[in-house]
């Protein structure tokens, strides 16, 4: 009783001081105070609950805001609340790390894993011999704590299913807030493509993330729907159907080609697998032949693509066609100049490129003025490669594209495995969901990369870690002689 008596006083001592310091603060127009109770709470959490804290991060995340849209003329990018407390999350991470808390065995040997300790390693390597050191390691800092925060920690959380669903929902509900937000301002202007840039701010910095986003969640959202429809769950089937037509119409009408074709290709992979039932190695042997052909008959194809005089358009049918036009789009002009440009890089620096993050300051000098476009700059001050692929031969060498495909290649590898073998219609859900959500990503990444923002990071690394935890932790469910019979057309019910 003593004891708690004198717990009391000192709490009520050092809220009495708190209010009178802070009080003082404001007299003297210093507000930064007042985010302590704020603080402390996070780090209580962080110590007690650190699964509250995953969660309240990616609830945040649709909802995350660029400290440039509230305090004007910054010259750097922070997005809050995430970013503060990604970091935190990062400190608490080496902390337990230094304190002998290890990564699971069965996490750290996954080759998964594995892939994704080379592209750090790598990263950091190339970081030490870049031409901008300093921006390096500011790159290599943010994917850090992307990757500690939405893959180890969210590895480790996945161990229970059901934290995979709660993953997807508090993603997919306050991102159905920002499209509301969205479609509701670009309505207003008659839902046309000149006032889609703006739209989504201060939420999303441009349409394309934005899109991309939107795309990769419309598999979960159908996967999700199948399943409580199995369930029997009509509410939360009705609701995930009118989200799912939510997200299709914000995807529409945020004119973004790329996540078009990304659904395209998803839809068609689904197809591949739930119809024909085609294996990881013919798929990938698939794009390798693609990819061949494409090179031995690229001379063909760019003159006919050079035919197609369609720009981007307000039209939504004239946008489509303009997808492959090469010849006059300035958008794409533009994305071919960009690439040429990091090729042209990593000639001259095969191994170790100019170093993680460093293109968009090093690139101007390799533009070729005949590639040039209306929206190119001599100084090249506007943004990346466009390429989740081409961007890291220019940044750091072959080894970081290969690090990146590696990751890819293993995780699409490892959730066709979950799927084909699991007796489970939930983790058939999770996994094949996960995977075409994944998918859209990694065809968007041949014309995009957003993976530097937590906005695609979050989705990216979240799903790639639903993914390894189904196959590490529910092994016992994926395992079953007549798994290669079912499929979610006609698997039981878990």
């Amino acid at each position: 009783m003593y004891l708690f008596k004198k717990n009391v006083r000192r709490a009520l001592l050092l809220s009495l001081a708190f209010i009178l310091l802070n009080a003082l603060a404001i007299y003297f127009d210093q507000y930064l105070l007042n985010l302590l109770p704020f603080v402390l709470l996070v780090l209580a959490i962080a110590f007690y609950h650190l699964d509250w804290l995953f969660f309240a991060l990616v609830f945040l995340v649709p909802l995350s805001v660029q400290l440039k849209y509230l305090v004007p003329g910054l010259s750097f990018a922070l997005f809050l609340p995430t970013e503060l407390l990604l970091a935190g999350i990062l400190v608490l991470f080496i902390l337990k790390l230094f304190n002998g808390e290890k990564i699971e065995k069965p996490v750290l040997n996954h080759p998964v894993t594995l892939a994704v300790l080379f592209y750090l390693a790598w990263m950091a390597l190339t970081s030490v011999t870049s031409t901008m050191p300093l921006v390096s390691f500011k790159y290599l800092l943010a994917h850090l704590w992307f990757i500690v925060s939405f893959y180890f920690l969210a590895v480790y959380i996945f161990r229970k299913k059901k934290n995979m669903f709660r993953f997807w929902w508090l993603y997919i509900i306050p991102f159905a807030v920002v499209i509301i937000y969205t479609v509701s301002r670009h309505v207003t202007f008659g839902l046309n493509k000149k006032t889609v840039y703006f739209a989504m701010k201060p939420f999303y910095n441009d349409h394309t993330i934005y899109g991309a986003a939107l795309a990769m969640f419309i598999p979960i959202l159908v996967g999700m729907a199948i399943y409580y429809y199995r369930k029997g769950n009509l509410l939360k089937n009705i609701i995930l159907w009118l989200l799912t037509a939510l997200y299709t119409f914000g995807v529409v009408f945020s004119y973004t080609r790329a996540a078009w074709i990304s659904l395209a290709g998803a839809l068609a992979v689904f197809f591949l697998i739930l119809v024909f039932r085609i294996r990881f190695g013919a798929l990938l042997g698939g794009a390798v032949l693609l990819a061949g052909l494409f090179f031995a008959f690229q001379t063909q194809l760019l003159i006919k693509l050079e035919k197609n005089k369609q720009d981007s358009s307000v039209d939504l049918a004239k946008h489509l066609q303009s997808i492959p036009n090469i010849a006059s789009d300035a958008s794409n002009r533009e994305r071919i100049n960009r690439w040429h440009s990091a090729i042209r890089m990593f000639r001259e620096k095969p191994v170790f490129g100019f170093g993680p993050g460093t293109y968009m300051f090093q690139y101007a000098p390799y533009q070729k003025w005949y590639e040039k476009t209306i929206i190119s700059t001599n100084f090249g001050t506007l943004g990346n490669a466009h390429s989740e692929y081409i961007g890291p031969l220019a940044e750091s060498g072959l080894p970081g594209t290969l690090s990146v495909l590696a990751i890819m290649i293993l995780t699409f590898f490892t959730g066709m495995k979950v799927y084909y073998r699991s007796s489970s219609f939930k983790i058939k859900v999770l996994a094949l969901s996960s995977l075409l959500g994944l998918l859209t990503y990694y065809i968007h990444g041949l014309m995009n990369n957003f993976l530097d923002t937590d906005k695609i990071s979050a989705p990216f690394w979240g799903f790639t870690a639903i993914i390894v935890a189904l196959d590490i932790y529910h092994r016992k469910e994926t395992t079953s002689v007549d798994a290669g019979r079912q499929d979610l057309t006609n698997a039981g019910q878990a």
